[in-house]
């Protein structure tokens, strides 16, 4: 055998014998696109202190002798991005983990992981998704609503076993820490919130970011875009590939003083999204300003 074809043999063996190279997993805008509810998938990331919803694994699609039902929180002890309880219950934390191009992947390893973990045992913390990892889309029944429950302290964390003395301090930690939230009922995906003296209303809108940014930009041109006397539109975050609205607010005001003023906002707004009139200057000149003063979370 000559060298030319020893070479090529010999690279042809070497190459075999290595491993695949793992892709990375791909950005996705919109991580919790086809999900129930992806507008709250969006909140529990984001914007949300202490909540919690359940969800259930699509059929088969369950680690075995794992339970079909997995509760989904914002945040658990010591930032654990899942739980497996003694009782058998599991958890996944929405804010903590690892974070790749696409959120979805990213709670799928942590929720398979958790599912996986021994009874009792968290996960303290989970390898990063690749683009093999299968998405939440792939693993829950997404035929199952998807209802957030806000809570005033993270006591969920407990159920009915003890923590450990740095489980217990984390929970102190977390609680005195916690911003008073409340989820409005006149709009999907409406939480109000007390910061220190101030109080504001974030809005997570279901349109592509351009279609809610147009449509938000009609109603501040027009001076349709507040929550009645005393509240402003501050702007808007981007978060999860969806437009995230905030309002300043009466701070001697409740969110139960707001239901009202956010129905009638959904209305106005839902026509403005309606509308197919191209935007006029003054509407352009809004745009540009809520453009200005976006940020984006992830």
């Amino acid at each position: 055998m000559g060298k030319a074809s020893r070479r090529k043999h010999g690279a042809t063996a070497d190459q075999s014998s290595r491993p695949a190279r793992v892709e990375p997993a791909p950005f996705v805008a919109r991580p919790f696109e086809g999900l129930p509810n992806e507008t709250d998938w969006v909140a529990m990331r984001e914007i949300l202190p202490a909540a919690t919803a359940t969800v259930r694994f699509a059929e088969g699609k369950a680690p075995e002798g794992a339970a079909d039902e997995v509760t989904v929180a914002t945040v658990l002890p010591l930032a654990w991005p899942g739980l497996h309880r003694a009782d058998g219950s599991v958890f996944i934390g929405t804010q903590s983990g690892s974070a790749s191009g696409d959120a979805s992947r990213d709670l799928a390893v942590s929720l398979l992981a958790a599912a996986s973990a021994e009874q009792g045992a968290p996960v303290a913390s989970v390898p990063q998704a690749t683009a093999e990892t299968p998405r939440l889309q792939d693993l829950l029944d997404t035929t199952a609503d998807f209802d957030v429950t806000v809570h005033q302290g993270f006591d969920f964390w407990v159920g009915d076993s003890e923590l450990d003395a740095e489980g217990q301090a984390s929970l102190e930690r977390a609680n005195e820490s916690i911003v008073p939230t409340t989820k409005m009922a006149s709009a999907p995906s409406a939480y109000w919130v007390r910061i220190g003296e101030r109080s504001h209303i974030r809005l997570v809108l279901p349109e592509d970011e351009d279609v809610a940014t147009d449509a938000l930009a009609r109603l501040h041109a027009a001076g349709d875009s507040g929550l009645g006397e005393g509240t402003r539109l501050l702007g808007a975050f981007r978060a999860c590939g969806l437009l995230v609205p905030v309002w300043d607010l009466d701070p001697e005001k409740e969110a139960a003083d707001y239901e009202d003023a956010l129905a009638a906002f959904a209305k106005r707004y839902a026509a403005a999204v309606g509308s197919k009139e191209p935007l006029t200057a003054d509407e352009r000149r809004a745009r540009s300003g809520l453009l200005s003063r976006q940020v984006t979370l992830r």
